[in-house]
């Protein structure tokens, strides 16, 4: 779609944008029915960018922010040092236990307590186990922290009620379209009515131009599709696969990251299983036509 529509329904930089104002306002409305949220900003181009938009909106250059370890799970756009957020942001980590390669909430709460952060990031890139939302908002009111969870992996799964609910504990909640959601590429942000005046401008003009409507149409059909209950029944399905993949390999004496899945993904140590790295473990897998994704695992000593 060739037509710019900066700015926000009724509020626009451009004339033309009667029908995209509708566009818009159905996607919003749609997205906050299906999450049972009292706001959401669906123009971000990506979960990246939903990411940056909330930084800039909550945080000055030097903030503080808390998230999980790279390595154990966490996502780029969560304060890596070549990623916008670790160069604007002191970014600090927590990770999983050594020894069950599961969230600690003590030790979290500790490196909280010590690191103040103003910003804690809860939602990962390869984490397989729910999360305990309720203990993450505990630890950043002790601190007096934001909460912001990124679900962009399990958003499928939290809209069909399949894995506990973030929005009674975050203040924000980021998102993308097109993992678990299956729909187009994009992103979406869910917040506070208190913080959505800040997102808003955050996001536009902030940080980005003019709203992507052809994306944003596609979002509505998202949303809509997945609060039917056939999309139920296949993320049911996605759950059920993803625990007999990792059991059959448990029961084959292969190390699964975390001890298995509560989700749609799994996570396998290559390396300890089968001598191999997570590189040409994925090279081997693509000559027979599997796709998967090479991952950095808790404490690894292999580069990325």
């Amino acid at each position: 779609m060739t037509k710019y529509s900066e700015g926000y329904p009724n509020k626009r930089y451009y004339q033309g944008c009667k029908y995209i104002d509708e566009i818009e306002k159905l996607a919003v409305k749609l997205a906050k029915k299906l999450f049972k949220v009292d706001y959401a900003n669906v123009q971000p181009h990506s979960g990246s960018q939903a990411n940056q938009v909330v930084y800039l909106a909550l945080l000055r250059p030097n903030d503080k922010i808390l998230s999980l370890d790279l390595l154990a799970g966490g996502h780029l756009s969560h304060g890596a040092k070549v990623n916008f957020g670790g160069i604007f942001y002191l970014v600090y980590y927590y990770n999983l236990d050594p020894i069950t390669q599961q969230l600690d909430y003590e030790e979290i709460r500790k490196k909280a307590q010590e690191v103040k952060p103003k910003l804690i990031i809860a939602g990962y890139s390869s984490y397989s186990l729910k999360v305990n939302f309720g203990k993450f908002r505990e630890i950043a009111n002790e601190v007096g922290a934001f909460l912001l969870v990124d679900i962009a992996h399990i958003a499928g799964l939290i809209a069909t009620e399949l894995f506990p609910n973030p929005f009674p504990h975050a203040d924000v909640v980021t998102f993308t379209t097109h993992k678990t959601l299956r729909g187009p590429r994009g992103g979406v942000i869910l917040a506070k009515k208190e913080l959505a005046e800040k997102i808003d401008r955050a996001l536009f003009p902030g940080f980005q131009g003019g709203a992507n409507q052809a994306i944003i149409a596609a979002k509505s059909q998202c949303f809509y599709e997945a609060s039917q209950p056939e999309f139920k029944e296949y993320q049911e399905r996605v759950l059920e696969n993803a625990r007999t993949m990792a059991n059959y390999f448990l029961e084959k004496g292969v190390k699964v990251i975390s001890g298995g899945t509560e989700t749609h993904l799994l996570v396998i140590d290559t390396k300890s299983s089968y001598g191999l790295n997570g590189k040409k473990a994925a090279e081997l897998l693509e000559e027979v036509n599997i796709i998967c994704s090479k991952q950095m695992i808790p404490y690894d000593e292999e580069k990325p």
